[in-house]
């Protein structure tokens, strides 16, 4: 599993012209799963991404974390972040988790962030979505499950 969180001023998601998340401060959290991902590996995530200390404190060093901020969540799945590249231009996705999987795993990581985060938006599986934000730094941090778990 993987996840790509961009510390925001703000951001949505919108589907067919319609807003179907938006936040002010906080995270983007692009949601990648893998054929061998499993709820413990979601729980681990999960816990780090709701800890993560990276935003300013009063002296400007990152040691505050989401719940510090009163921030809020956006995610998004994105099975694109198991694309592989090794032969050839055409990425293949052969290693994403399959849509069940990876939808009953997003569902999950929504579900579970629900209960450590006031506001938690996010898109619409499979489909095709217009994420806009502002990065706030820019700051992104990509917590992936083989270098985590």
């Amino acid at each position: 599993m993987k996840f790509v969180i961009q510390r925001v001023a703000h951001a949505s998601v919108t589907v067919d012209g319609e807003c179907v998340g938006k936040i002010g401060k906080g995270f983007l959290v692009l949601v990648g799963v893998c054929e061998s991902d499993t709820i413990m590996i979601a729980d681990k995530l999960i816990g780090k991404l709701v800890n993560l200390r990276i935003f300013p404190d009063a002296d400007g060093k990152t040691n505050l974390s989401l719940k510090d901020v009163d921030g809020e969540l956006l995610i998004v799945s994105q099975f694109t972040l198991y694309a592989d590249c090794k032969k050839g231009n055409r990425p293949s996705f052969v290693k994403a988790g399959d849509a069940e999987l990876a939808n009953r795993l997003y569902e999950y990581v929504i579900a579970e962030c629900e209960k450590h985060i006031e506001k938690v938006e996010h898109g619409s599986f499979g489909a095709h979505m217009d994420v806009e934000l502002m990065n706030d730094g820019p700051f992104t941090i990509i917590l992936d499950s083989r270098e985590i778990c």
